[in-house]
C-alpha cells in the first residue's frame, strides 16, 4: 500500500477557518482541505485531568497542571522539564506490558534542543515537509536511536513545529503535552518528546509509515492504494479501542476532533489517535464540558454541541459514527450532506446504505465490490445508532469495539468468505458500482 497524495476537493464555507490534513503522507504541500477538515473555531483549550484508571489498571494521571514547569537555559529548553531521554524505550516496554493502555505517573518525555531538530529536518527542508495543520507544519525527521543496541542507527519522527501566528498553538502544544505525555495505548500516537526556544514551540512523534487515513480514503494519484474491506474493519476497531480507552478512564477524555484526518496509520496499518489539542476532561461520562467556543471539524461535530455549547462523551461517538459512513462509502460528510438535499443523514444513511437494493451502488466503488454485503449492512446500522440526535441513546465506545469485533469474527468465517466472492463477481459482471 504505498503513500497517499490528498489534493484539495471541494470549497470550504467563508464561515470557518480551514485545518489541512497535519500528517500528508506524500511529502508534497498538497492538503486536503475539503468541507470536512474545517475547524470551526479557535480553540478554549484547559487541560487539568486529576486522577484515572481503566478496568482495574489504576495509576495517577497528571495531578497539578504542569502548563508552568517549564525553564529555559540560555537559548535550549532546560531537560530538567518532564524528560528521559529513553522515553521511546520505555514507551515498547509499556505497550508490551500493557496492551490494554495506562496512564503514566509522570509524562516520559525527551526534550529536544532547537539545534537537533534543525539537524533531524535539514533545517526544516521543503523536502522534509509532511503537511500543514492549525498548529503549523509537520516535518519528517532523523535522530540518532540512543535505545538502539547500534548507537549508530537513526530513528524516523514526525515534528510539529508551531506557526507563530496560530491563535491556537501555544494552547493546543500544552494540551498535547499534557494528554499524550501521560497516555500510552497501543492506539494513541506516541509523543516522544517537545521543544520549546522562545516563541518557536515543536512536538516530536513517532513517526507513521502509513499517513492519514483520510490520505486513504480521499487521496487521488497513482501512489493511491484504496483500503480493503478487511484493512477497513482493521482501521476502525483500532480506532474505536482508542477512543474506547479515554472514555474509560475515570476522569474521561473527549477527544473531540475525531476524523480520518487525526487518525495515523503505521507499518502494518494499525490506526493510532493523533492530535490531543483539542481533548477535554470530565468527571463522568454524564457530565458535559461546557464551551462558550464551539470547536472541532464541520460535519464531525457533534449536533448537541454545536446547538448548547455542551460536549459530552457520547459526543465522540457521533463523530466515530460519521467516518463510519464515510468509511463505507468512500465520500466526504461534506459531499454525503449535500446529496442529503431536503433529507436528514439519518434519512439518507436508511435509504442507501440500510438497504439491500442500494448498497451496492452506494458503498465506495474502490472497494470493487470485495466485501460482504450483510457485514457492510452491520456496520452502517451500527453507524446509525452513533449518530442518533439524543447522545443518550448513542452506544458507548465499549458497546462500539465490540460489534465492530463481532463483525471481524465474521468477516474471518469461510462462509462469509465465500459471499464475498460471489460478490465480487457479481460486479465483475454487471460493471463497478457508481459510488452513489
Amino acid at each position: 500500500m504505498g503513500n497517499c497524495l490528498s489534493l484539495q476537493s471541494g470549497s470550504p464555507s467563508p464561515k470557518f477557518n480551514t485545518a489541512p490534513d497535519p500528517y500528508n503522507q506524500s511529502g508534497s504541500n498538497q492538503f486536503s482541505a475539503g468541507l470536512s477538515n474545517t475547524r470551526l473555531l479557535p480553540n478554549d483549550n484547559s487541560t487539568s485531568l486529576g486522577h484515572s484508571s481503566h478496568s482495574g489498571r489504576i495509576s495517577r494521571l497528571l495531578g497539578p497542571n504542569s502548563s508552568n514547569n517549564y525553564s529555559t537555559t540560555g537559548n535550549n529548553t532546560s531537560t530538567s522539564l518532564w524528560g528521559s531521554e529513553n522515553s521511546y524505550a520505555s514507551r515498547v516496554r509499556d505497550e508490551e506490558e500493557f496492551p490494554y493502555g495506562q496512564i503514566l505517573d509522570a509524562a516520559n518525555l525527551r526534550v529536544f534542543t532547537l539545534e537537533e531538530l534543525r539537524a533531524a529536518t535539514k533545517n526544516f527542508g521543503a523536502d522534509t515537509v509532511l503537511g500543514e495543520g492549525g498548529f503549523g507544519r509537520v516535518y519528517k525527521g532523523l535522530i540518532k536511536d540512543r535505545t538502539a543496541s547500534n548507537r549508530g542507527e537513526r530513528l524516523t519522527i514526525a515534528i510539529k513545529k508551531l506557526n507563530s501566528e496560530s491563535r491556537q498553538g501555544v494552547a493546543e502544544w500544552q494540551s498535547e503535552v499534557n494528554f499524550l505525555g501521560r497516555l500510552s495505548h497501543p492506539n494513541l500516537v506516541k509523543l516522544l518528546g517537545f521543544g520549546r526556544e522562545g516563541s518557536e514551540l515543536f512536538l516530536v512523534y513517532e513517526f507513521m509509515h502509513r499517513g492519514s487515513l483520510d490520505n486513504h480514503l480521499f487521496g487521488r494519484g497513482a501512489s493511491v492504494s484504496p483500503l480493503s474491506w478487511d484493512t477497513r474493519l482493521k482501521v476502525m476497531i483500532g480506532a474505536a479501542r482508542g477512543l474506547d480507552f479515554l472514555h474509560s478512564l475515570d476522569k474521561k477524555i473527549i477527544y473531540r476532533d475525531f476524523k480520518p484526518s487525526n487518525i495515523l496509520l503505521d507499518k502494518t496499518c494499525t490506526a493510532k489517535l493523533s492530535d490531543f489539542g483539542l481533548a477535554k476532561s470530565v468527571p463522568a461520562e454524564d457530565h458535559s464540558h461546557v464551551s462558550t467556543k464551539v470547536v472541532g471539524t464541520y460535519g464531525y461535530a457533534a449536533p448537541e454541541y454545536i446547538a448548547t455549547g455542551h460536549l459530552y462523551v457520547k459526543s465522540d461517538v457521533y463523530g466515530f459514527g460519521i467516518v463510519l459512513v464515510e468509511m463505507l462509502t468512500g465520500k466526504r460528510i461534506g459531499d454525503i450532506i449535500r446529496l442529503c438535499q431536503q433529507k436528514s443523514l439519518r434519512d439518507w444513511l436508511k435509504t442507501n446504505l440500510l438497504s439491500r437494493g442500494k448498497i451496492i451502488s452506494t458503498m465506495d466503488a474502490k472497494l470493487e465490490g470485495k466485501y460482504p454485503c450483510n457485514l457492510a449492512l452491520k456496520v452502517a446500522q451500527l453507524a446509525l445508532k452513533c449518530i442518533q440526535v439524543d447522545p443518550k441513546v448513542r452506544p458507548s465506545m465499549k458497546e462500539v469495539v465490540e460489534t465492530l469485533e463481532h463483525v471481524e469474527a465474521a468477516n474471518e468465517k469461510p462462509a462469509d468468505n465465500r459471499k464475498r466472492v460471489t460478490h465480487s463477481r457479481v460486479v465483475r459482471l454487471h460493471g463497478r458500482p457508481d459510488g452513489g
